[in-house]
């Protein structure tokens, strides 16, 4: 299983990603992961990056659909992998139904038929393709030019079995948020295997982005949990699939919510050594790659402590340092 970071913080300038950037370059993490940014574009701040000099596979995890036009997606992921120089896995979602309603008018009717219009139209432009689709949420008649490019590919948000299945069927990478091991093994990864049956292909391999933090004197973990996910405990998608994964936290208080998250194994959170042995239990689970997210840490305690917390947990798992033979 491979370690990635996680920018965790919402930019203001791309430089501020640098270092983080820079601990991708120097040590054994795979790539650099950016959510979806209301401040600064990801797909800019990312070619900046890079711009700057800190050339590393990227990530976007995920990139919202109601933001873009498919054509423009493409087009956009194409142009980080040519400016990085590096491969570029590209994470798309629906976002929650609200953030559909303020964008577009009315929520997707079909969340999942939406998805397939969408990714199905990157794909085609992705791959050279004559796109010629006339769909009930997305059309797209066109094609992208050729272009040498470092290799692209497509992730997509996967919560509850319904997404998975269609990850499974259409998707490279199946990207998580929030979910324990547990739930990946038991949930996801068979609804993935399921989907990938239906379409006669291989399934998608399995990122997830796990929010952690190191146990220090004066830390409580209920603190970092709703530092780092109060919204998403508060959306309907995540408390169904939270629910599914046997965490209810709807007859408790907030703190008691947070312990109870990370007592599920929602966020990982102790020393170096048990942090190590909680993050091993996703590769138990099937998951190839595991990204750090130490947004709560940054939220409460800054970047600077955030950095700290990812270079010790990098050490922890043996990803502290750059095979010299990459």
């Amino acid at each position: 299983m491979e370690y990635s970071v996680l920018v965790p913080f919402l930019q203001r300038r791309p430089e501020q990603v640098l270092p983080y950037a820079a601990l991708v370059e120097w040590t054994g993490a795979r790539r650099l992961w950016q959510g979806q940014s209301m401040l600064m574009e990801p797909f800019q701040t990312l070619s900046a990056v890079a711009g700057a000099g800190f050339r590393v596979p990227t990530g976007l995890g995920v990139t919202l659909m109601p933001l873009r036009h498919p054509f423009e997606a493409a087009h956009l992921v194409k142009t980080l992998a040519m400016a990085t120089g590096e491969s570029v896995v590209a994470g798309f979602g629906p976002g929650a139904k609200t953030f559909q309603q303020s964008l577009l008018g009315a929520p997707y009717r079909s969340q999942l038929t939406a998805v397939r219009e969408y990714l199905g139209i990157v794909r085609g432009l992705l791959d050279g393709e004559v796109v010629d689709v006339r769909g009930e949420y997305y059309s797209c008649h066109a094609q992208m030019g050729p272009v040498m490019a470092p290799p692209v590919e497509l992730g997509l948000g996967v919560l509850r079995p319904g997404m998975a299945r269609l990850a499974g069927e259409i998707a490279d990478v199946a990207v998580s948020w929030l979910t324990p091991a547990a739930y990946l093994d038991e949930v996801v990864r068979p609804a993935l295997r399921e989907g990938a049956e239906k379409a006669g292909r291989t399934a998608p391999r399995v990122t997830a982005m796990v929010p952690v933090a190191l146990e220090r004197p004066g830390r409580d973990v209920a603190e970092f949990v709703l530092a780092s996910n109060s919204g998403h405990m508060q959306a309907p998608h995540y408390i169904d699939m939270l629910g599914r994964a046997g965490i209810d936290f709807s007859n408790v208080d907030p703190k008691s919510a947070g312990r109870l998250m990370a007592d599920a194994g929602a966020f990982v959170f102790g020393d170096e050594e048990q942090v190590a042995k909680k993050l091993d239990e996703f590769r138990m689970a099937g998951v190839q790659e595991v990204v750090l997210n130490l947004t709560g840490v940054c939220n409460l305690y800054g970047p600077k402590a955030a950095m700290e917390d990812l270079k010790k947990i990098l050490a922890a798992v043996g990803a502290e340092r750059r095979n010299s033979d990459e």
